[in-house]
């Protein structure tokens, strides 16, 4: 049999914590305690002035830490918020090396680390992901418009993800439009949720990279990380939220709109689109198309345009990009050059001759 590792192995802690602080750390019917159990993988429970732990080393550590910190806010509050939870939560789970990059900095560093999680860190590859991400933090709206493999919606999740641990937004909502593609949703099998799953794959596979599992459900479940089809936006003003609409080229202009009038009070918003993937059955309703005319001088909004070079896939992700872009301008050029040989030769074209029963005002 297969020896277990020693960090997986149960183990419990306790902590001292006198009743004065016990009771209000716990809150009301120990809402706070419950609260606390949602959003962390240890089993947390409370008895006669002690706090018991209970899960693997690592889990513990992380525990051991938030209630810690906990603890001590209770002893200097008198008692323990909901939000103080939250924020505590945000705070212990950002990655103490991974500061925000001050824009103005003057450094010799490539590009600085995004986002770091444990022995990994992420960071802008290329000079365009580097000003989508800046423009990200100067912006209340930015626009990421580029092909497939430029980072678009990682780079997204990855600044999302790092601003709401730092407590700078209470939660992240990740949209998408739902556009079918030769099958409908309706012979799907499952649930709504199990039907749009897919369509919101890439969505968790980037969030996945950023947040332990266990704690990515959780926050799943309670909505604070909510990713939903774009139409479930309507009617809903959503406030300190970091906002992400993917796949933005399938919107219509309607839902373009109803999409940027959601946001609320402290909300910032990222809207990605690869406008050679439009799979609306007319291209020309894409909600992309005049929109930075439409929003052109507005303070707060900018327009990022990502190039193939800018793609960090396989080495050949940006040949491929590269071929299509070169034989859609073939195509342009075909066809606009056969418009123009056509209208020459209508204009060519003889007057037609005025037939025996024709009639006019000069007879």
């Amino acid at each position: 049999m297969e020896q277990q590792a020693p960090q997986d192995f149960i183990e419990i802690v306790e902590l001292p914590v006198e009743e004065g602080v016990l009771r209000p750390l716990l809150g009301p019917n120990d809402d706070n305690l419950r609260y606390l159990q949602r959003m962390i993988a240890s089993k947390v429970t409370a008895r006669r002035e002690k706090v018991l732990i209970r899960g693997t080393q690592n889990d513990n550590l992380e525990a051991v830490e938030i209630i810690m910190e906990l603890v001590a806010i209770t002893r200097k509050q008198g008692q323990l918020t909901r939000g103080d939870v939250d924020r505590v939560l945000r705070i212990t789970t950002t990655p103490s090396d991974a500061p925000a990059r001050d824009l103005h900095a003057d450094t010799d560093a490539p590009f600085a680390a995004i986002f770091r999680t444990g022995d990994r860190s992420y960071n802008p590859r290329t000079s365009g992901q580097n000003h989508y991400w800046e423009a990200i933090l100067r912006n209340d709206i930015t626009f990421a418009l580029g092909p497939a493999g430029t980072g678009k919606t990682f780079i997204a999740v990855a600044v999302a993800v790092q601003q709401f641990q730092a407590g700078k937004f209470d939660r992240i909502i990740l949209v998408r439009p739902v556009v079918e593609a030769g099958e409908s949703l309706g012979f799907l099998p499952g649930d709504v949720r199990e039907k749009v799953d897919p369509y919101f794959r890439p969505l968790y596979d980037a969030l996945m990279k950023m947040i332990p599992g266990d704690r990515l459900r959780k926050l799943l479940d309670r909505q604070i990380i909510e990713i939903a089809p774009l139409a479930y936006m309507r009617g809903r003003t959503l406030d300190n939220a970091f906002l992400i609409m993917d796949e933005a080229q399938n919107t219509t202009a309607g839902q373009m709109k109803m999409f940027l009038t959601r946001m609320g009070e402290n909300s910032k918003a990222v809207i990605t689109g690869d406008m050679t993937q439009i799979d609306l059955p007319r291209k020309s309703d894409s909600g992309l198309l005049g929109l930075e005319y439409i929003l052109e001088g507005i303070e707060g909004i900018e327009f990022v345009k990502l190039k193939s070079s800018d793609v960090v896939r396989h080495p050949l992700v940006g040949h491929i990009v590269r071929a299509y872009d070169r034989f859609q301008k073939t195509l342009t050029e075909q066809s606009d050059s056969a418009s123009s040989e056509t209208g020459e030769a209508i204009g060519k074209l003889p007057e037609h001759p005025r037939t025996p029963h024709s009639t006019s005002n000069d007879d």
